[in-house]
């Protein structure tokens, strides 16, 4: 039984398809100038997001860029099905992990159908501008889930696309092998320096009271910043609340 494409416009021209068993949302948007996906998601969910750009009047030879959130295989795992039409982009830490085949890393380790070397066309940096004429992106590096995690900002309507950086409510994502608790407090707070009107977030609901969340999830890092240190370095997981 084919699985359905659960697509939503959120901005005129923007669009989650949404992510099914693990797999990240990927969000759609239909440029001026260009067509960016942000994060491809799993290879396994690759025929449900096939169907969402179907739906939405694309096939994927017409997106031009795809820029992964950070190194993490449910978010690059499609990757492979645009490499020969779009131009791939990613952090460059991010990047770095992702053609060496850091498979421990971007915690691959058998989750993939047919494991690949990833391609990375175009490494990122910290205020990369991204001008779609009707959109602009701004690239921020918000590391603390992992060492390569961007966080993406159209700053025009105050639209953030967090990726693991944070969750509609406030929840964190865990800090994976290369990430830092110190790190994402940091993030955070500069995040909420914008004016910011809405949150896309890589897996769960999106939010309209970005800044709200934002600080609900300062308070939970710092909690698990104090637990850290009472207790020992550990893995700490919270469930992200499915839409």
């Amino acid at each position: 039984m084919e699985k359905i494409a659960v697509v939503t416009e959120l901005q005129p021209g923007i669009f989650q398809i949404r992510g099914l068993n693990g797999s990240s949302h990927s969000y759609v948007i239909k440029g001026n100038y260009k067509n960016v996906m942000i994060d491809s998601g799993s290879d396994q969910n690759f025929p449900v997001l096939e169907r969402g750009l179907f739906q939405i009047g694309l096939k994927v030879r017409d997106i031009d860029l795809v820029i992964n959130s950070h190194e993490h295989c449910d978010h690059i795992g499609a990757n492979r099905y645009f490499h020969e039409s779009a131009m791939i982009a990613a952090y460059r830490l991010a990047a770095s992990k992702m053609i060496s085949g850091d498979y421990y890393v971007t915690m691959y380790k058998g989750n993939d159908l047919n494991e690949i070397p990833m391609r990375v066309h175009l490494w990122l940096e910290n205020m990369t501008r991204i001008d779609l004429g009707n959109y602009s992106l701004r690239i921020f590096h918000t590391p603390g889930h992992t060492s390569g995690c961007i966080s993406i900002v159209e700053t025009t309507h105050g639209l953030l696309f967090s990726a693991d950086s944070v969750f509609a409510g406030g929840t964190l994502s865990y800090i994976a092998e290369s990430g830092s608790i110190g790190d994402y407090i940091d993030s955070l707070t500069r995040l909420r320096c914008f004016g910011l009107q809405a949150l896309y977030p890589g897996h769960g609901r999106i939010s309209t009271t970005p800044i709200e969340d934002i600080d609900a999830a300062i308070v939970n890092a710092q909690n698990l910043l104090e637990n850290s240190i009472r207790s020992g370095p550990e893995i700490f997981y919270q469930k992200v609340e499915e839409p």
